[in-house]
């Protein structure tokens, strides 16, 4: 889902997943609708002469609508992608035009997840994962799994955390303040 030239040299891939299905349960409503409005608007126009005018400026309507409410999402949800990598967040958007965002694992303060019951049937919900950085936080739609992501994350930042004391040495007693013996 990510190249491995976009990643750093001890980094590796934990998570990597889509939007949930749900983010295309508008759009697969609204393709039922329009395909039924306008099958039944077609079928009411009148036979005669001017029959193709009107059965092409419905079809041209139908195939607009379609396009900016069934096709455009389904490729927004196709081309996005939620990455959880051993030192930070990305995600990545867009069809055209690419976005993207990275939070690093060593900055992330709490990982939050909210889900309602649609939400829990489903098995998706919203991550919120809040930063110590200038941007605050980072909210996930429509996570896969939201509650196993959440708890994922936390153990990561956790080992980062664990990592970062590791290798800030404590000062012993005897230590000088320049880090020399004292003896």
């Amino acid at each position: 889902m990510i190249s491995q030239k976009h990643l750093g040299d001890d980094e590796s891939v934990v998570l990597a997943m889509r939007q949930h299905l749900k983010a295309l349960l508008g759009p697969a409503l609204i393709f039922l609708l329009v395909c039924a409005a306008a099958g039944f608007l077609l079928a009411l126009v009148p036979t005669g002469d001017a029959q193709p005018w009107p059965r092409l400026a419905l079809l041209v309507v139908a195939l607009i609508v379609l396009a900016k409410w069934v096709l455009w999402p389904f490729l927004n949800w196709f081309t996005s992608k939620y990455v959880v990598t051993t030192e930070r967040i990305l995600t990545q958007h867009g069809v055209v035009r690419r976005y993207g965002r990275t939070m690093p694992l060593s900055r992330i303060n709490d990982v939050s997840f909210d889900h309602g019951l649609i939400d829990r049937m489903l098995g998706c919900g919203t991550l919120v994962v809040s930063s110590a950085g200038e941007l605050g936080q980072l909210v996930l739609d429509d996570v896969p799994r939201v509650e196993r992501v959440q708890r994922e994350i936390y153990r990561l930042v956790e080992d980062e955390h664990d990592r970062a004391r590791a290798t800030v040495r404590e000062p012993r007693p005897d230590d000088d303040h320049d880090g020399r013996d004292a003896r």
